[in-house]
């Protein structure tokens, strides 16, 4: 936690205000939480910001690879005007910045963005979860940044979660500890703590505990779709928004716990520890290492009976799932060509060669729904497999299966605006990986990318072009970035994207006849004409499972 700055006592009518959840005004940036008070800062713009709050107590030593578990309170004001250290991660993704104190395991803190001025506001929360493949990512970093947000009258949240083997680390001697004999979920559990939290606090901040919307992109979406199956976490939300991601083979299919537990046993045996105390006993930096040596397995969540009973996709078939209305959708080159053929020429037997090696027998099938003859269709068709493959299929099952299950409103998008131009003096730099922007290198580059590639939505989501100095932002840019906030801030404050001055967005009433938003400088719904060919893919990927 960090430290506590000096400070008088808060005065205990304040404090027992707070407690009691009744209305109060804020002592100048003051709130009162149920775990101690807080001090905030406040932005150029006036918005009330408060940094690096504990939401559950650091995971170290004995509670490394627990569940989180309550933080010690406390009786003087924390001072929150700093980030609180990201969790510990290796420099994965070259499009990563980060505003927080350093990497430690001591790492469960949250950000809230507030415009409240008094406690009994009552405004809308947005929760956003990061993304990086659950290994890496802050809740600091510049483009998930709250306060564009919190100035159209948001309470904003980001929030920091275990990631890499600190989070998602099964092993049987973790297992038989467990009370629920189960293990490995530990980076859920921490975001289904935050989101308790805000249901305990957020009122504090003048946010409203019954408006929760939760988001992310990428592996902050893939986590918004297992809250919404998770019984632990179904009934802490009121809405939900996905940026290209689902806890749906084959982008992230949880596990068995059996199979999660042999899992943990090759990474200890890396690691050297021939138990669990023997880990529990290795510094964090040593276990970091370990997780970067070649051949091991990558975090998995676990399908374990407690965070989640059954599947993702079985939830959401059953209808078992939090039944809210749910924003979701993906981008238009979430992974290029290359990831279907890697080096190999852009040609007609080349793609169909690769389509033969990835699906057998059903390859002429996957060639009629993604036709590759020419030179322009393999460039494509082969985006719109290999980005399938990657992310945008699992997407689509997750909208497809609430639509028909839920009792809630579903809107589905498709982002099609390509980031501008790097700027001149960002140097040798490869933009539109599906990492985001890689520096440095004198080999041959990738070819540039044609359409949205993957993560480039959140800055304009988020309202935080400015926080970016990579690109060379133009009126086109902002001008879609307004559009695409906006629908999502509707979206928050009422459960439905639409409102004045923007294009209307068609709610799923039957997924056979759905019309997508695309959003792109011209924003408009347009009809959908993917869904035989992820009807195909669907029954691929059910048969590989038999």
């Amino acid at each position: 936690m960090p430290a506590m700055k000096r400070s008088s006592i808060v005065p205990a009518a304040i404090l027992l205000a707070a407690l009691l959840g009744a209305p109060h005004a804020f002592a100048a940036d003051r709130v009162v939480t149920a775990s101690g008070p807080v001090d905030g800062t406040k932005t150029a713009n006036g918005i009330r910001l408060f940094r690096g709050i504990p939401f559950a107590a650091p995971p170290v030593r004995e509670l490394r690879w627990r569940p989180p578990q309550p933080v010690t309170p406390w009786t003087r004001p924390l001072v929150a005007d700093r980030f609180g250290p990201r969790c510990m991660q290796r420099p994965i993704y070259g499009d990563m910045s980060f505003r927080s104190s350093g990497v430690s395991e001591d790492c469960l803190y949250l950000n809230v963005w507030t415009p409240a001025e008094r406690g009994d506001a009552k405004l809308p929360v947005l929760v956003y979860f990061f993304g990086g493949g659950f290994n890496a990512g802050d809740g600091s970093e510049p483009r998930y940044d709250g306060e564009a947000m919190a100035r159209r009258g948001i309470v904003t949240v980001t929030v920091n979660y275990r990631l890499s083997v600190f989070g998602f680390l099964a092993h049987a001697e973790l297992t038989k500890e467990s009370p629920n004999h189960a293990s490995g979920n530990y980076g859920l559990l921490d975001q289904v703590a935050s989101l308790e939290w805000v249901k305990r606090n957020i009122a504090a901040f003048g946010g409203d505990p019954a408006r929760v919307t939760i988001a992310g992109e990428s592996a902050g979406s893939i986590s918004v779709s297992a809250l919404m199956a998770s019984p632990l976490s179904r009934g802490l939300m009121a809405g939900a928004v996905g940026e290209s991601g689902a806890m749906i083979a084959p982008t992230r299919e949880p596990i068995s716990q059996a199979e999660g537990d042999k899992e943990g046993e090759t990474f200890a045996a890396a690691a050297g520890a021939a138990s669990l105390q023997a880990l529990r006993a290795l510094s964090s930096d040593e276990i970091l290492a370990v997780t970067a040596r070649p051949g091991l397995p990558r975090p998995n969540c676990i399908l374990d009976g407690y965070f989640l009973p059954k599947t993702t996709a079985a939830i959401m078939a059953a209808g078992e799932q939090a039944h809210v209305p749910l924003l979701a959708g993906w981008n238009s080159e979430e992974r290029s060509v290359s990831g279907l053929l890697g080096s190999a020429p852009r040609t007609p037997e080349a793609f169909a060669a690769a389509v033969k090696k990835e699906f057998g027998d059903r390859a002429a099938d996957v060639l009629k729904a993604y036709p590759g003859t020419t030179s322009n269709e393999v460039t494509a068709s082969g985006t719109a497999l290999a980005s399938d493959q990657f992310i945008a299929f699992g997407t689509w099952k997750w909208i497809d299966a609430h639509a028909r299950t839920s009792t809630k409103p579903v809107y589905r998008y498709y982002y099609s605006h390509p980031r501008p131009a790097m700027r001149p003096e960002m140097g040798n730099a490869v933009a539109g990986t599906a990492g985001g922007v890689i520096r440095g290198g004198d080999g041959p580059r990738p070819p540039a990318p044609t359409g949205a590639v993957h993560s480039a939505d959140i800055e304009y989501v988020m309202g935080n072009l400015a926080g970016n100095a990579t690109f060379a932002w133009t009126p086109a840019d902002h001008q879609v970035s307004e559009t695409f906030q906006s629908f999502v801030a509707n979206f928050v404050k009422t459960g439905n994207p639409n409102g004045p001055g923007l294009p209307h967005w068609p709610v799923v009433t039957d997924p056979g006849a759905t019309q997508v938003m695309q959003i792109d400088v011209e924003s408009k719904p347009v009809p959908d004409t993917t869904r035989a060919r992820y009807q195909l893919l669907d029954e691929i990927y059910l048969k590989k499972k038999q």
